[in-house]
């Protein structure tokens, strides 16, 4: 498959602040490709580079060190800003500080307007990335008084007005409850299957990377797995010593497991994980 993103020792070192605080150096020699169509969860603890990482794949941050391609575009040249955000495109934890306006489908235009693209051509591009979130009867509502959930779905549909061909949520679901955080997730899961734009998910729920195709967990800057969730997540031992935990139902087998049952660790879903338990305790294979 072709590449959406890629890195090249990719290295970022936040400068010193005031107050004598030396310079942190949050990415470290960065290797990364992520295949355009793909959808990608970002795993890592707090101060893990997860973000840092995020914010260079749309120019919010520019590397220290090495260099950052997106579909061949090196995000450092000031040229190719304007074309590397249309490409890809952000949604960031708090909606809040990304609406502007005092009507939805006038927060949806803003970045097409912004970009100059024709009148009739942003009403197309506003209704049509409603629709693709879920939000349309809400085109004239305020946004202020919308849930937490359908705010993001709003900021998701300013991005997608933007037509570009990758979405990076970076703990877009964070501030959400369960419902809103499933309302977010289905709406980018439909994006990626229906649409085939490129989803990176930075997350720091296990939850919510075990239906992506790929996960990286970042430790110190650095990856430190990179895989299917299911092989990822069956590593329960590494990911304790990252100060991470798998998903609810590995870490159920793998307590299992660990008491001298023979099961499996690379059940994700609830049916998956019953299943293997009643296998596993009924003696079948």
């Amino acid at each position: 498959m072709a590449t959406m993103i890629k890195t090249e020792k990719l290295t970022f070192t936040y400068p010193a602040e005031e107050g004598g605080r030396q310079e942190s150096s949050a990415l470290r020699e960065v290797e990364l490709e992520i295949e355009k169509g793909s959808f990608v969860a970002i795993l890592g603890h707090n101060g893990s580079g997860k973000s840092t990482l995020a914010k260079h794949m749309n120019a919010v941050l520019l590397p220290t060190g090495g260099t950052v391609w997106v579909e061949g575009l090196d995000t450092a040249d000031p040229a190719l800003l304007l074309e590397v955000r249309r490409r890809v495109g952000m949604v960031f934890q708090n909606p809040d500080n990304q609406i502007v306006a005092n009507v939805v489908e006038e927060d949806v235009a803003f970045a097409p307007e912004n970009l100059g693209v024709p009148s009739a051509e942003i009403r197309k591009r506003v209704d049509d990335a409603l629709e693709a979130v879920g939000m349309e009867e809400y085109a004239r509502h305020a946004p202020h008084l919308l849930s937490g959930g359908q705010k993001q779905r709003v900021a998701i549909a300013g991005v997608i007005a933007m037509e570009p061909e990758c979405i990076v949520l970076d703990e877009s679901t964070a501030m959400l409850d369960p419902v809103g955080r499933r309302e977010v997730l289905t709406t980018v899961h439909k994006l990626n299957r229906e649409r085939g734009i490129t989803v990176v998910l930075i997350t720091h729920h296990m939850n919510e990377a075990m239906e992506a195709d790929r996960a990286i967990v970042m430790n110190h800057g650095q990856v430190a797995m990179d895989g299917t969730p299911r092989a990822v997540f069956a590593r329960v031992e590494e990911l304790r010593a990252l100060g991470l935990a798998a998903p609810d139902t590995v870490e159920l087998l793998y307590e299992l497991r660990s008491r001298g049952i023979d099961i499996p660790l690379d059940a994700m879903t609830v049916e998956e994980c019953a299943d293997a338990i009643c296998h596993a305790f009924s003696g079948e294979k």
